[in-house]
């Protein structure tokens, strides 16, 4: 083969690799970009479920916290009586 020729061959194959590197590179970006709509579509509804989930958690937090206040008021009034209780018995209701 001369010279010319060689360079010609050089040149063909440089354009047919740009040319595959290119295409690899277009298919790749679209399927990366479809699989990351696609997490983030899936990403929203664990979202929306995991709200849901919370507020449910929230509700029933309240509900413990307003029978633990009850259950505390309970009890300051059995300190309180078992207090005047123990003054009573002691004699300590005269001083």
């Amino acid at each position: 083969m001369t010279e010319p020729q060689v360079w010609t061959l050089i040149g063909v194959f440089a354009a047919a690799l740009f040319g595959v590197i290119g295409i690899v590179t277009t298919s790749f970006t679209r399927v990366l970009r479809s699989e990351i709509g696609r997490l983030d579509a899936r990403l929203d509804g664990l979202e929306a479920r995991f709200e849901a989930r919370f507020s449910a958690m929230e509700s029933r937090l309240t509900a413990v916290e307003t029978r633990l206040t009850g259950i505390e008021r309970r009890l300051d009034g059995l300190d309180r009586d078992v207090a005047a209780l123990t003054k009573r018995v002691m004699g300590l209701d005269s001083e």
